[in-house]
């Protein structure tokens, strides 16, 4: 087999490992937060901040472009200059945790997504939002990491790869998006 159906092969078995239970109860959790005029925010590092910026712009305009309910989304991720100040002049694990203090409030929805599950900056934003009463969901691969027990909803990939772990939680990603803009219209 070649590199590309070798990838291909591995990437189908990582997405068969995705929990479309967890899926659904995410979803659920989104249309809550809506419904409730509640706050999301998205975090991730490195790859998983690129995929956390993508779903955040898929929630501000796919799922809530001329719908009378809009998605109140925010990717902690897009805030360079504040992301930058922390980062040089406290620290990077705070770069998220100290937004946090700034906009979340209890009943608000916290989305972070960590491959290894083990991002200092990430895990920090978690023990916050849960110390103030935030619904908190994590996209995970491997083990989960130490960010697995912290969250209220863990989906985990299963799968060594940080690569298809990537694509994977890409996928769930646009599982959830796509659900507001192809399913659910409101």
């Amino acid at each position: 087999m070649t590199f590309p159906e070798i990838y291909k092969t591995e990437l189908i078995q990582a997405i068969e490992k995705i929990d479309l239970n967890k899926v659904e109860s995410i979803i659920e959790l989104f249309k809550e937060a809506r419904a409730n005029g509640r706050h999301i925010f998205v975090c991730g590092n490195g790859g998983s901040a690129a995929s956390a910026s993508h779903f955040a712009c898929d929630m501000v305009k796919g799922a809530s472009f001329q719908r009378p309910s809009r998605f109140r989304i925010m990717a902690l991720t897009d805030q360079t200059p504040t992301i930058t100040a922390y980062a040089n002049d406290v620290s990077y694990d705070c770069i998220f945790v100290e937004q946090l203090k700034n906009f979340a409030e209890a009943g608000d929805l916290l989305l972070g997504i960590s491959g290894s599950g083990n991002s200092p900056n990430v895990l920090r934003a978690f023990e916050y939002a849960n110390s103030i009463g935030c619904t908190t969901v994590a996209l995970t691969g491997r083990d989960g990491g130490q960010l697995g027990p912290l969250a209220t909803l863990n989906l985990q990939v299963p799968v060594p790869h940080m690569g298809r772990i990537e694509d994977s939680h890409m996928i769930v990603c646009h599982m959830i998006a796509y659900y507001f803009m192809d399913v659910e219209k409101a």
